[in-house]
């Protein structure tokens, strides 16, 4: 008789899999499929062109091995440079947050959002208080997406934050405030990391609509679940972020000395050394779960709905354990990890079962989950 999996202490195939889905996001070389709300599409010029780039001096330095040798040096020399800074960074939650674009008032503002009693007059203030969050919301209220929304009379720019809020209204805000939080979170201006962005921006939006249909069939708490599986993705997407500063920084400066020195063959070595994907994979291993809750303690969120979640999630040793909000948001992003893995051909159809046994899906579940579209979140 076959010993059923569900729910016990993970077994190693579903932390195999689940390592697949993370290499597959930040390692893989492939372009993620297009979705509705693209982040950074003003970026997508300068990464074919530093990919295009990229290749004909790699055409040319494949005819010269005395260059491929300076190449390997060069290169190997450069990330281990990044891979130390990285290690030192990474090993403090303090110098991590230091260097993310995460603060208490995003936090907060997602608490507000999923609590019982919601007061706009609380929630301005800090919206005020983050001006990248201000001008996102006033961007949307004109856009020609809402503009219909709005009262007949009101064609005008609407510039005071105050009636923009009244004019999105509390249930949109729920929907807004998180999709912004998050993005505003996820890398940003770099080129070289604009297709790992896009898939840790789709995993994150496929995670959402897989956890609101969950909502939706079980009668659970919307908001929360939605604030939730967009912000699993803190840790991952804070690691990420920090080590493409870091390389960037690093790479930066070395292109800079190399074409001062007017050594062509150096500068060719220093331009070809692309993001240490892999590296950055590994880290992600390491960090990515507990950052997710170790960055709202130390924002003094310990005892928020959010962290308590992500601690459980991270620390359980077995699903069954976990608690019902913590069950539900794993159930999403199992979903969204054998979506993706799917997608690309990389799971067969024995560990798609497996994943969905251990995670106890159930198949009304996934009815409902595979009857979704998931190119677009819907915001309104």
């Amino acid at each position: 008789m076959a010993i059923s999996i569900a729910g016990g202490v993970k077994p190693g195939k579903i932390i195999e899999l689940e390592h697949r889905l993370q290499q597959q996001l930040i390692v893989g070389k492939g372009k993620p499929v297009a979705i509705a709300d693209e982040i950074y599409t003003e970026l997508e010029d300068d990464a074919n062109k530093l990919e295009i780039e990229r290749e004909a001096i790699r055409a040319r330095l494949d005819k010269q091995n005395q260059a491929q040798a300076l190449y390997e040096a060069v290169s190997s020399q450069l990330i281990n440079s990044v891979n130390r800074t990285i290690e030192h960074q990474l090993s403090s939650v303090e110098l991590v947050l230091e260097h993310s674009r995460l603060d208490e008032k995003q936090i907060l503002l997602l608490e507000m959002l999923y609590s019982m009693q919601i007061d706009l007059a609380k929630i301005r203030p800090l919206v005020i208080g983050l001006p990248w969050l201000q001008r996102d919301l006033l961007n949307m209220i004109n856009s020609p997406t809402f503009r219909h929304r709005r009262p007949k009379s009101s064609d005008v720019q609407v510039t005071e934050i105050k009636l923009a809020l009244n004019y999105i209204g509390i249930e949109n805000l729920q929907a807004l405030i998180p999709y912004f939080c998050l993005r505003h979170l996820m890398p940003s201006g770099q080129p070289q990391l604009l297709w790992v962005t896009r898939k840790l921006w789709r995993y994150s939006i496929i995670s959402a609509i897989a956890a609101q249909t969950l909502v939706e069939l079980h009668g659970k708490d919307r908001a929360f679940f939605y604030s939730c599986s967009l912000m699993s993705q803190l840790g991952n997407t804070c690691v990420i972020s920090n080590c493409a500063k870091m390389f960037d920084t690093t790479w930066g400066t070395w292109l800079r000395e190399a074409s001062a020195s007017r050594d062509k063959e150096l500068y060719d070595a220093v331009m070809t050394t692309e993001f240490p994907a892999t590296d950055v994979y590994q880290q992600a291993l390491s960090h990515s779960d507990s950052l997710n809750w170790q960055l709202l303690e130390l924002l003094d969120f310990e005892q928020s709905r959010l962290t308590t979640t992500f601690k459980a999630i991270d620390t359980c040793m077995r699903y069954a354990d976990l608690d019902e909000d913590a069950k539900l948001l794993e159930r999403a992003n199992c979903f969204a990890r054998v979506y993706l893995l799917n997608e690309a051909g990389n799971i067969s159809a024995a560990e798609r079962r497996t994943m969905y046994d251990y995670y106890e899906l159930s198949e009304q579940e996934l009815i409902r989950l595979n009857g979704q579209d998931y190119r677009k979140l819907a915001l309104f």
